[in-house]
């Protein structure tokens, strides 16, 4: 029978926010894989799982997770958690892999299914859906992220700030994910654009050292990596007004 490869989104860092079928998927995996640096610190996704399985049955691969310069070096890791996940399908039923946030956004979970569909072909590729940071931030902060008739974009700022401003130059709400080492670049689209006043921006979520501040206070400080903001949408034509 094909062994089964499950991505498991567990949110954004409170391990109350994971899914019950969430839970239910790393409890009944075989192993559940977690991403790590090869510094070897615990991350989110780790932490999270321990939180449902015992340690002991969890396999810490490393994963070049802020590699994003050297591609040589970033592929190379990628191969090599692969064979490790590989080496691991061939030995059990189901194995699990842990990421933080939702597998089909913005995910490692990506890179290593497209690497073990060509290492151990026939293996079953699923996915859990997870809750994602700007749900999670939405919640935390009050910010609306849609309503009515109003697009969404969410943006890797990752991807240039012109990216940014191309987005919050149109009509609905704007995410912007990864922006920490950017926060100055992103204070500035956000004045440009006239979108400062309603952003919101948050890091750690749910973790003991959470911060959920307004943008407007944005300074030249970098924040951490995987700071998360909302520009919720232009709203004046009143309750329902986008309907």
């Amino acid at each position: 029978m094909s062994s089964r490869l499950v991505g498991v989104g567990v949110g954004p860092g409170d391990p109350e926010l994971v899914t019950v079928k969430g839970v239910n998927a790393l409890r009944e995996a075989d192993v559940v894989v977690v991403p790590v640096l090869d510094t070897g610190e615990r991350g989110r996704a780790e932490a999270t799982v321990l939180h449902y399985v015992p340690e002991e049955k969890v396999v810490r691969v490393v994963f070049a997770l802020n590699e994003r310069s050297d591609r040589g070096r970033r592929e190379a890791a990628w191969d090599a958690a692969g064979e490790r996940v590989a080496e691991l399908l061939r030995r059990h039923a189901a194995v699990a892999f842990a990421t933080i946030g939702d597998p089909n956004v913005y995910s490692t979970f990506t890179y290593l299914a497209q690497t073990i569909a060509e290492l151990v072909p026939g293996t079953v590729v699923e996915t859990v859906p997870g809750i994602t940071a700007m749900q999670d931030l939405a919640a935390r902060s009050g910010a609306v992220l849609t309503e009515g008739t109003e697009p969404l974009t969410l943006v890797p700022v990752t991807a240039g700030s012109a990216v940014l401003k191309d987005a919050l130059a149109g009509p609905g709400t704007v995410v912007a994910y990864k922006f920490g080492r950017q926060a100055h670049e992103v204070a500035e689209a956000l004045r440009e654009t006239g979108r400062l006043a309603d952003a919101v921006w948050g890091s750690a979520l749910g973790l003991p050292e959470e911060s959920v501040r307004p943008a407007a206070e944005l300074g030249d400080t970098p924040l951490p990596y995987l700071s998360t903001l909302i520009a919720p949408a232009r709203r004046d034509g009143g309750r329902g007004g986008k309907l």
